[in-house]
């Protein structure tokens, strides 16, 4: 795999991945999650920012690519492995206590709400090094400080290359801020999950 940064941190269970990103990530996503198996131990949570005057299509877009349930998140739900939660419009995700759902009509960040920050910022406080973190595609820089969060809590930190992304600017900022473990493809970061499931640590 191309361009990691640093070492990452020693095997460990995750339990948990997080995913941000804005315009262009769909497409990286599309590659990402058809490599997640059902039986993996962890959940995911993406956070994509979308209209916030419609309804949001991507558990339905995405239940015939992925085999892991997906779902829109709903407020105090439980995270159960093997579930895809997407961030409904005009809502803050957050992780909570037990570890649940929570939802979150706080200002926006960046200008945007969904909020990516928001989202890994909280995972990073519950879940610590059992996190993994995916910062894709993206026109603003919302993102790069919940990226240092999870690096800095021992999260394990996943950037897409600024050269693969449709809009730069997300992936990029998290670079100007911190040094994430892996700097990678859509098709790379694919491969990096095929790779944490086999060693039966994801």
């Amino acid at each position: 795999m191309t361009a990691a940064t640093r070492h990452p941190p020693g095997a460990r269970r995750f339990d948990a991945i997080v995913i941000g990103g804005s315009a262009g990530a769909i497409d990286a996503i599309s590659t990402i999650l058809p490599a997640l198996q059902a039986q993996i131990r962890a959940a995911v949570l993406v956070t994509l920012h979308l209209p916030r005057e419609a309804p949001s299509l991507l558990p339905e877009i995405f239940r015939p690519r992925c085999a892991l349930r997906t779902a829109e998140a709903q407020d105090k739900e439980p995270i159960e492995a093997g579930t895809v939660y997407f961030a409904p419009p005009d809502y803050h995700l957050l992780v909570d206590a037990g570890p649940r759902l929570a939802l979150s009509v706080d200002e926006p960040v960046h200008f945007s709400r969904p909020s990516i920050d928001v989202l890994f910022e909280s995972a990073a406080d519950t879940y610590g090094e059992r996190l993994l973190g995916m910062l894709l595609s993206g026109a603003n820089q919302d993102g790069a400080r919940g990226m240092a969060a999870i690096g800095a809590a021992g999260g394990l930190c996943v950037v897409q290359a600024p050269a693969s992304a449709a809009m730069s600017t997300m992936p990029q900022s998290a670079l100007d801020l911190m040094a994430p473990h892996h700097v990678l493809t859509p098709s790379e970061i694919a491969s990096l999950l095929a790779d944490l499931q086999m060693r039966r640590i994801l």
